[in-house]
């Protein structure tokens, strides 16, 4: 079974060179039999691009010594990834006694208005 699962890491590893780096990061190699790799995509998208790359695909794999004839592509969304980052935590300095009296100094001398409603919330949640 660890010869099997070696075997697969390794086809993955070319599978990936021989892909484009848009696509290398979403493939897996999810199954080879007979001369038949399967990848496993994320989604519809990605297994169209590859389905068009697929002769290209097993030339460059055979080239590199992989006894492949034919390429299947399966959709898994359990592979989808969000693609976006996870927000960057805020960088919060906490206003200090002297800063928050010059801020009600301000509020006290701007006229009525969205700007002195907005520094009465600013001068709420400081303090």
């Amino acid at each position: 079974m660890l010869a099997t699962a070696q075997r697969l890491l390794q086809l993955e590893r070319a599978a990936q060179k021989a892909l484009p780096p848009a696509l290398a990061g979403s493939c897996r190699v999810a199954r080879v039999e007979d001369g038949l790799l399967t990848l496993a995509v994320p989604s519809a998208a990605h297994a169209s691009k590859l389905r068009q790359l697929a002769p290209r695909i097993v030339q460059l794999l055979a080239h590199a010594g992989w006894n492949l004839n034919e390429i299947s592509i399966k959709v898994q969304a359990s592979l989808a990834t969000n693609s976006t980052p996870p927000p960057r935590p805020k960088d919060i300095n906490p206003l200090d006694a002297s800063a928050i009296a010059a801020f009600e100094n301000l509020r006290e001398n701007t006229p009525p208005g969205p700007l002195a409603d907005a520094l009465a919330r600013l001068i709420a949640r400081h303090k």
